[in-house]
């Protein structure tokens, strides 16, 4: 079963705790405006389901319903987490293939030191440590099931952005007119 539009666009940005897959997603919602909808794993699995990411858990299946709904509306889907290879590949394989639209996968590559010094600075800072952050974390976890960018941690949170917003072509498909419902 497809899902989406020819013009809507599906980016997922996957990475370990602290590489600024959040942050990423935030500033390409802000570049773009409204019509873009943020299906984060964390709110889903650990706000939404109070939830463990293991194997075969629902957060997964709900990751992928929210974006199907959301893309099945006109807007445009930006699905941010770590996304364990593991676990979510298939599905997010899935999703892109039956996505009408384009659909782009990136990977936020930054070591664990670097991880561990941003993480400082992160409001869940207080939430979670050094310790769980390392058990968390998997060096270059890539999906392997579909053509996944992988960004370096050289480069800046506006240079991701400006990147995925030019290879994604997002800001020309608003430009064109796509733009989803205002909803009150």
């Amino acid at each position: 079963m497809t899902v989406g539009a020819d013009d809507t666009r599906l980016i997922v940005i996957r990475g370990n705790s602290g590489s600024g897959k959040s942050s990423v997603a935030q500033a390409i919602r802000s570049a773009y405006g409204r019509g873009i909808a943020l299906v984060g794993q964390d709110l889903l699995r650990r706000v939404v389901l109070r939830d463990r990411d293991v194997p075969g858990a629902a957060n997964i299946g709900l990751i992928e319903q929210t974006a199907r709904y959301a893309l099945d509306h006109g807007f445009h889907v930006v699905v941010e987490g770590m996304l364990y290879a593991d676990r979510y590949a298939d599905m997010l394989a899935r999703l892109g293939g039956a996505h009408r639209g384009r659909s782009s996968y990136y990977y936020l590559d930054v070591s664990l030191a670097e991880t561990l010094r941003r993480h400082t600075t992160r409001p869940q800072a207080a939430e979670f440590g050094p310790d769980a952050m390392h058990e968390w974390y998997r060096s270059r976890d890539l999906l392997g099931v579909v053509p996944e960018t992988v960004i370096a941690e050289s480069s800046t949170l506006a240079d991701t952005v400006e990147r995925i917003l030019s290879e994604t072509a997002l800001l020309e498909a608003r430009r064109e007119g796509h733009e989803a419902p205002a909803h009150r």
